[in-house]
């Protein structure tokens, strides 16, 4: 009896072994058939959709496809071009945040500004934002403490350093004037311009502009007079007109530094900036933490960890000019 006892005890465990081994299994192909939530991702850009744009876009996703998010999967993407329309920007913030995404990705300083107008609930990760604390898109850079977070591309000391390296590149300048879009807050790289313009006997002044009409009178005014040099500041309104500031510079003669080395790849005479596509790559970890359950007002902003000096030796040619050796050992890339 005994014997027979322990035998269907064993059984009975055997049993139980059994049943609980095919309820985990049955579990588990059911979490396995269960499909991945798909997040929504809308994305805010002032500028044109030109194809410089869209590399950087490109290399947004691919850094997020790297983090484990792929369009058609388990990602779905809004997009709003404004094409440096102020009314647009405030159109297509409004538009989006009605769409209610999950994170919004902001490309400048007036997106962001008309993203915080709409919503303080939506997370949302700018990319190049002059001044976030100044503008009061986030109470510090250490903790943002509220919904925004992101990147800047700039410290504002940066306005001296491009007096510095235009004069180093052209030494007879007496005039140089900063291209400006009114609706970015350039003070404080005005600010630095101007000191270290005033220290090397410099006279210095702002251009502002809004559109392609005001980039030509503005650049054509100040092209009339001798020994002038420009300062192309990084806003949408630089990105979606490049090339026109491109060809005025070249007509006038005009030496220019660029915030960034894709004008330089394309005809301008030196850069001295941040690597945009680097700071788009740096982005899509933002809104990949977001993502996967973080707090932008946790997220501290970040600001570049390096410079590139990018110098067109052809377009130095072009004007005249003769690239100092301390320039040419510092650069990181010579256009030749």
């Amino acid at each position: 009896m005994a014997a027979r006892a322990e035998v269907i005890r064993m059984r009975r465990r055997e049993f139980i072994a059994l049943v609980g081994g095919a309820a985990v299994a049955w579990s588990s192909a059911v979490v396995a058939q269960q499909p991945q939530r798909v997040r929504h991702l809308g994305i805010l850009m002032g500028s044109a959709e030109t194809d410089g744009m869209k590399v950087l876009v490109r290399a947004f996703l691919q850094q997020l496809r790297e983090l484990g998010w792929t369009v058609g999967q388990n990602l779905t993407i809004d997009y709003r071009w404004a094409d440096s329309d102020m009314g647009r920007i405030a159109t297509y913030a409004a538009e989006l945040v009605r769409l209610n995404p999950d994170v919004i990705l902001s490309q400048s300083t007036p997106e962001t500004k008309a993203l915080r107008h709409e919503t303080t609930s939506i997370p949302v990760v700018f990319v190049t934002v002059t001044d976030p604390v100044e503008t009061g898109l986030v109470a510090s850079l250490s903790r943002p403490g509220g919904n925004i977070t992101g990147t800047t591309h700039f410290e504002v000391s940066i306005g001296g350093k491009w007096i510095e390296i235009l004069r180093e590149i052209a030494p007879h300048l007496t005039r140089v004037t900063a291209i400006v879009d009114p609706d970015t807050p350039h003070e404080g790289y005005l600010r630095s311009a101007d000191t270290a313009a005033k220290l090397s006997g410099i006279a210095f002044s702002a251009t502002s502009v809004r559109d392609a009409a005001e980039v030509e009178r503005g650049i054509n005014a100040f092209g009339t007079g001798p020994d002038g040099g420009l300062i192309v500041l990084p806003s949408i309104v630089a990105v979606t007109h490049g090339a026109r500031i491109l060809a005025l510079a070249a007509k006038h003669e005009l030496p220019a530094v660029y915030p960034f080395g894709g004008y330089v790849k394309i005809g301008g005479l030196i850069s001295y900036g941040p690597n945009p596509t680097d700071m788009y790559r740096r982005a899509a970890s933002y809104v990949d933490r977001i993502l996967r359950g973080e707090k932008p007002a946790e997220i501290p902003v970040e600001a570049p960890t390096k410079y590139e000096l990018v110098v067109s030796l052809k377009t130095a040619k072009t004007l005249g000019l003769t690239v100092p050796s301390s320039l040419l050992a510092r650069a990181d890339e010579l256009i030749e």
